[in-house]
């Protein structure tokens, strides 16, 4: 099973964060103003952090994965400003099968350059270059644009070294303060031959400003230049249309999220089946002494080879500012 976190980066590129950026700006800049407060009551002003977090997931098809991180960062501002080192122990069990383990190491940093935003992670397992990579800006038509390589978490993608890298972009087209469409498209090129080209477009309708609550229709669609590869589920095409309600608030700094759908799937060679999607997070102010992020997915898009998919992820963090 390829983890979630593709579909993590194409929602959050098209769906979850733009869906913030198509509500009120005045929120976010109440949000802005309420930390700015936070830290000049304080008196508080970060340089460096230590963090630890957590990802574990596991699917129907008994696959189970953990995910344990520390993060060192000698220059620490915010979740946009810091520079350090990440180790990471990261456990497969596919397949019910006993765990395979291995170690890395990441180089992370993060800064704004003009009216970009920009993130790196780069590292290595030992075998190979992992990572991820992303940069946007915050204009009126916003645009990302990101790049990411992991293993496969099947059986043959952990123990005969199969990874993907994919590459991608996103832009925000607002049509006025309550609606806003966002494009992506990527191209995620497999170890062998396989090249899968992505395609999402997500429609975003803030119903109540006040509330953060949004209706969303998601669509998104997949070609395979060479189907059925390998062990993890790789249809011609797939495509996914999903409705989804979803309620972001803030209080005290903190923001809560909850989104949830329920649409239709097909791939090539079979039937409609129903899709599924569901989201919760917590998220504390961003700069403080103590930072906490908690969220929980699930969704039944079929990722490893068969079609009867459940698959749910649940990751924390916490960071130490000093």
């Amino acid at each position: 099973m390829i983890r979630l976190t593709i579909a993590a980066l194409m929602v959050a590129t098209s769906s979850i964060a733009l869906s913030a950026h198509a509500q009120t700006v005045e929120t976010a800049q109440d949000v802005a103003r309420e930390q700015h407060r936070e830290r000049t009551v304080e008196g508080f002003t970060p340089r460096a952090a230590v963090g630890a977090d957590l990802f574990y997931s596991t699917d129907a098809d008994d696959t189970e994965v953990l995910k344990v991180g520390a993060n060192l960062d000698w220059k620490w501002k915010g979740p946009d400003e810091y520079l350090g080192l990440r180790v990471e122990n990261a456990s497969f069990s596919p397949n019910g099968q006993h765990s395979r383990d291995e170690q890395r190491v990441y180089l992370r940093a993060a800064d704004k350059t003009g009216d970009w935003t920009w993130k790196v992670m780069a590292g290595t397992d030992g075998n190979t270059a992992l990572g991820a990579a992303s940069i946007h800006n915050d204009a009126r038509f916003r645009q990302e644009y990101f790049i990411e390589r992991e293993v496969l978490e099947t059986p043959q993608g952990v123990d005969d070294g199969i990874y993907y890298t994919f590459v991608g972009g996103a832009v925000d087209l607002p049509i006025n303060d309550r609606n806003n469409l966002t494009f992506v498209a990527g191209v995620q090129d497999f170890t062998g031959e396989n090249v899968r080209t992505h395609l999402r477009a997500t429609f975003v309708h803030v119903v109540k400003p006040e509330w953060g609550l949004s209706a969303q229709m998601r669509v998104r669609y997949f070609h395979s230049s060479h189907p059925g590869e390998f062990d993890y589920f790789s249809p011609e095409d797939y495509v996914e249309v999903m409705p989804v309600i979803q309620m972001r608030r803030y209080y005290g700094g903190w923001r809560y999220l909850i989104a949830g759908g329920i649409g239709g799937q097909k791939a090539t060679g079979d039937d409609w089946h129903q899709a599924r999607y569901f989201n919760a997070q917590v998220i504390s102010p961003p700069v403080r002494e103590w930072a906490v992020t908690a969220g929980i997915t699930y969704s039944n898009t079929p990722i490893a080879s068969g079609y009867t998919y459940d698959y749910t992820q649940f990751n924390v963090g916490l960071t130490r500012a000093f």
